[in-house]
């Protein structure tokens, strides 16, 4: 049996949490053909806003990166709810969106998505490598630093 994506987050520290629920009228994870297509996670943690505020202002590069991170983490959450769990189940990571609550001269967007995307690596190896967009908004839900997205290919 292959590893699992439960088994593979307590060997980096962390634990995979509960899927989060939708908050208004959309759902969490669609499946088309082998395509997951995953509405943003933001970085929560046990249902508490982990990383609150505006990176460039009252959150740090090193707290946005970790806030990317925790929103991948959820990602991950939402692949496992929705298939069997496994590494292998995962044909490829091929895309995240990445957006990240920042001031208007704030300029390192791309070192912030890298807490999400050096997870997914660090999950599924090069599986794991994706395109990606990584972008400066005004604001996030909740009031959240970071919101990541993303699109999965499954195997068979």
């Amino acid at each position: 049996m292959s590893a699992t994506i439960a088994e593979k987050l307590a060997t980096l520290g962390h634990e995979l949490p509960v899927p989060s629920v939708p908050v208004a009228n959309y759902v969490s994870v669609v499946r088309a053909g082998n395509l997951l297509s995953i509405s943003g996670q933001i970085s929560r943690i046990d249902d508490e806003n982990a990383v609150l505020g505006v990176v460039g202002a009252s959150v740090s590069l090193d707290d946005g990166r970790r806030a990317a991170e925790i929103a991948a983490i959820n990602v991950l959450s939402q692949i496992a709810a929705a298939t069997d769990g496994t590494i292998s189940g995962v044909r490829r990571i091929v895309r995240l969106g990445v957006f990240v609550a920042a001031t208007p001269d704030f300029t390192q967007h791309p070192q912030v998505a890298n807490g999400a995307s050096d997870l997914m690596v660090a999950v599924f190896g090069d599986a794991g490598r994706h395109s990606r967009a990584a972008v400066g908004v005004s604001s996030l839900p909740r009031g959240v630093a970071v919101e990541v997205d993303a699109l999965v290919e499954l195997e068979g």
